[in-house]
């Protein structure tokens, strides 16, 4: 679990600017920041207080997500990778939703890890597949990466781990710190994979969190399988064909909200990729999502073709009501001639 002992040193300027009554707290609309994906992925390493602000440059994560990266044509679903806390456990990897674990990942592992077990989906031959239990709470604290985070991550923490010792739920609810997920100015920002009420496992992003909302994320969320709306921002299976066929994205309890407008930090380059993010490094290495904005294009480019077609019915449309009107016209005109000659010969006739 992470350690809040840092908190001390967070001045009041800084808990003012970047902390949870900073001015651009619920600024924004967080339903539908979170890209689709379908399989997380992380690796614990180091202590989150010493990861630089691109952790992902280290060696293990650097080649793990180069690999990820290489074989994202040959795993079956979108898969994240993010690095957590490690210390003691170092190179341990845990994979969502399957709920399985192996321990002690080594450089030299990373290739036919990938191939067994995320390509394949398959046990790592070089290694013994646990699996485990309970809700998994992963809390951005990268603070090396951005002030916000750095700011709130730790004080959401310390209130978790308070809170889980109070209602004795040690052995059922687990905290980590984790880095940068996307999306700096949602502050506190925290991912929580536990079981729906079918008992299957879901990934359901918040952000905007304070400490007063953590009661509710574990009475609520992970007791009740009750989403807290107004902090909602997505959720880990929606897949890149309904993204395609809606601007809209559903709660779980099934109201529509609207899909945020953008992504923040999102790059073309990200959208190419499975593992590919907002937080993308070198070799392609995501600590967050992966991109959805291929998506986006794919509509843009829909409706640029689509809006010379529509131009072209305008104008044919047009031309032919402008026809019909003439043609109206024209035989309005040819009957009164008509009807003017007659008159005009019936008086020759009579005057005859």
């Amino acid at each position: 679990m992470a350690d809040s002992n840092n908190l001390s040193t967070v001045s009041d300027e800084d808990a003012s600017k970047y902390g949870f009554t900073r001015e651009e707290m619920y600024s924004s609309n967080l339903a539908g920041t979170v890209n689709p994906y379908g399989r997380h992925v992380f690796l614990r390493h180091k202590s989150y207080t010493d990861w630089a602000s691109r952790v992902e440059e280290d060696s293990l994560p650097k080649l793990l997500s180069s690999a990820l990266k290489s074989r994202k044509n040959d795993m079956p679903v979108k898969t994240l990778l993010t690095v957590i806390e490690g210390k003691q456990s170092d190179g341990d990897v845990l994979i969502f939703p399957e709920m399985i674990k192996y321990k002690g990942l080594t450089e030299s592992d990373v290739d036919g890890f990938v191939e067994d077990v995320l390509v394949n989906g398959k046990p790592w031959a070089s290694g013994v597949q646990e699996t485990f239990t309970g809700s998994y709470v992963f809390v951005c604290a990268h603070a090396n990466r951005d002030k916000r985070c750095g700011v709130c991550g730790p004080v959401l923490i310390e209130k978790l781990n308070e809170e889980i010792e109070l209602g004795g739920l040690q052995d059922q609810v687990f905290v980590n710190a984790c880095s940068h997920i996307g999306g700096h100015k949602y502050a506190g920002n925290l991912i929580i994979y536990s079981p729906d009420s079918e008992g299957n496992i879901m990934g359901h992003w918040y952000g905007y969190v304070t400490p007063d909302d953590i009661p509710a994320m574990l009475d609520q969320h992970i007791a009740k399988g009750e989403i807290i709306e107004h902090l909602w921002r997505g959720q880990m299976g929606a897949s890149t064909e309904e993204g395609d066929k809606t601007e809209e994205q559903k709660l779980p309890n099934g109201e529509e909200v609207k899909k945020s407008e953008k992504h923040e930090e999102s790059t073309a380059q990200n959208t190419k990729d499975n593992v590919g993010g907002c937080c993308q490094g070198a070799n392609g290495f995501t600590c967050c999502m992966t991109a959805s904005s291929e998506v986006n294009e794919s509509k843009t480019s829909e409706e640029t073709r689509e809006v010379p077609g529509k131009t072209r019915m305008c104008k044919l449309t047009s031309w032919v009501e402008s026809w019909e009107q003439r043609d109206i016209l024209t035989a309005a005109a040819v009957v009164g001639a008509v009807a003017t000659v007659a008159v005009a010969y019936s008086y020759y006739r009579r005057s005859g």
